[in-house]
C-alpha cells in the first residue's frame, strides 16, 4: 500500500463516525470503498480492518445513545450472541471466495439493502 496521510486517514474516520453516530452504519458500508477505491487495500484487508474500526466507533457512537436511554441491552445480548456466531462463520467463509467475489456479493447486498430502505 501506498503511503498515506495521517490527516486523509482521519477524514475517512471521521464521515464513518458521523454516518455511524447518525444512521447506525459506516463500517462497511463506508470504509470498505473507501479502502479498497481510494486506499488501494485489498478486499479481505478492507473487511478485517473495517471490523477492527468498527469497534472504537460503535463505542463512541453507543455512549452517546446510552446516555439518552435508546438502548435496549436485553435485545443487543441476545442478537450479539448470534451476531458472535455469524461473525466467526462469515470471517472463515470469507476466505474460501476470491477479493473479486467479495466485492460482486457486497455490491449486490448494497444494492438489495438500499432497496429495502427505499421501500
Amino acid at each position: 500500500m501506498k503511503h498515506i496521510s495521517t490527516i486523509y486517514l482521519i477524514g475517512i474516520g471521521i464521515i464513518t463516525g458521523i454516518v455511524n453516530g447518525l444512521l447506525g452504519i459506516g463500517g462497511g458500508t463506508i470504509l470498505i470503498p473507501a479502502m479498497v477505491f481510494l486506499l488501494g487495500v485489498t478486499q479481505h484487508q478492507a473487511h478485517g480492518t473495517s471490523l477492527a474500526i468498527i469497534l472504537p466507533t460503535t463505542l463512541a457512537s453507543c455512549f452517546i445513545y446510552w446516555l439518552n436511554k435508546d438502548i435496549d441491552f436485553m435485545m443487543a445480548v441476545q442478537v450479539a450472541a448470534g451476531g458472535m456466531a455469524g461473525g466467526y462463520l462469515g470471517a472463515k467463509l470469507m476466505n474460501k471466495f476470491s477479493g473479486e467475489r467479495l466485492r460482486q456479493f457486497f455490491g449486490v447486498f448494497m444494492f438489495l439493502a438500499g432497496l429495502r430502505m427505499m421501500f
